[in-house]
């Protein structure tokens, strides 16, 4: 077929030509600062424990959890995000556990301190689900619903030791109205100024959470939707935002991430805090899946998830393939 003239006049295929002409103009870029690795770790246990619905995730020994902070660090990644898996036994309704200075989460949080020191930013889960009898994330009243304010002098405590055991962030989870600034002055007050919140600002009440509560050995009875979000709703998050910040939020979350790109994407462009997003059990858990049946490329679909939350606006990324990505694809 012959073409006349200068049809088409514009060839945005010539920016696409080679790798290295893709790499050179590429507008979105991961690196290994942008990632945060959630980990698990499990009192009473001499070996990990493999999660069967997460594929090489297990539940860490603190000798291992040392290890895997180590390897954190040696990759670049910023941050290690930090869960408590404490023995059945100790779980009771007011997730006591979560509140002992010797609890598996604050001994964990001293171990991986110990071992690394600033070298990686050390955050940990501020939330009762992991160690309360009936799984919720917070103190239920007589009528077996979640008692709001009650849970706020819990979550006052956690941010204590928490603080105290040598935590930089703490990353307030449960979605309790004033969570933020209640722990905020718990911190002030008690001389940890310079401990940072991570709020989980927009957590939505999701369906990927499934293989997360393997993880955590969670005893929920009941579902969370009268404290997570409804899927459905956007300006809710806003709402959500704007009280977080006023409260004294460092940084803001969006959970999950691939199924809420938009909220992301409104979320980094309302505000002038880093913005994170967590990819979260049940994302990881789909693409390995995927991939082990041969149905996708594993590397390349982890890469192009990360690339969409990075793309959609998110400073730090928390993600189960953090390490791995650090170190082998950036």
């Amino acid at each position: 077929m012959t073409v006349y003239g200068s049809f088409p006049g514009a060839r945005p295929r010539r920016l696409r030509t080679t790798p290295a002409m893709r790499r050179m103009v590429a507008e979105t870029r991961l690196h290994p600062a942008d990632l945060i690795l959630p980990a698990f770790v499990r009192e009473g246990i001499t070996e990990p424990v493999p999660i069967q619905a997460m594929p090489g995730v297990a539940q860490h020994t603190l000798d291992t959890l040392r290890k895997a902070a180590v390897e954190a660090v040696g990759a670049g990644v910023a941050g290690i995000m930090l869960f408590g898996v404490p023995q059945d036994e100790k779980k009771d309704a007011a997730g006591t556990a979560g509140t002992d200075p010797d609890g598996i989460l604050q001994v964990a949080i001293r171990a991986v301190r110990e071992e690394v020191g600033d070298d990686l930013v050390i955050m940990s889960d501020l939330c009762l689900d992991e160690y309360t009898d009936h799984g919720h994330c917070g103190v239920l009243d007589a009528d077996g619903r979640v008692d709001n304010d009650a849970t706020l002098e819990r979550y006052a405590e956690m941010a204590q030791v928490q603080a105290d055991a040598g935590v930089h962030v703490v990353g307030p989870s449960g979605m309790m109205d004033g969570q933020v600034g209640v722990i905020r002055d718990a911190l002030d007050q008690t001389g940890h100024e310079d401990v940072s919140i991570l709020a989980y600002t927009a957590k939505y009440s999701s369906a990927f959470y499934g293989p997360f509560r393997e993880a955590v050995g969670s005893s929920l009875r009941g579902d969370r939707k009268t404290y997570q979000q409804d899927p459905a709703n956007t300006r809710e998050s806003m709402r959500e935002l704007a009280l977080d910040l006023a409260e004294g939020a460092d940084m803001v979350m969006v959970k999950p991430a691939g199924p809420y790109l938009d909220i992301l994407a409104k979320v980094a462009e309302s505000v002038d805090v880093p913005v994170a997003a967590y990819q979260i059990s049940g994302e990881y858990a789909m693409v390995e899946a995927a991939a082990e049946k041969g149905w996708i490329d594993r590397d390349r679909a982890i890469l192009e998830t990360l690339t969409g939350i990075k793309r959609a606006g998110a400073n730090m990324i928390l993600t189960y393939w953090a390490t791995e990505v650090a170190r082998d694809h950036l």
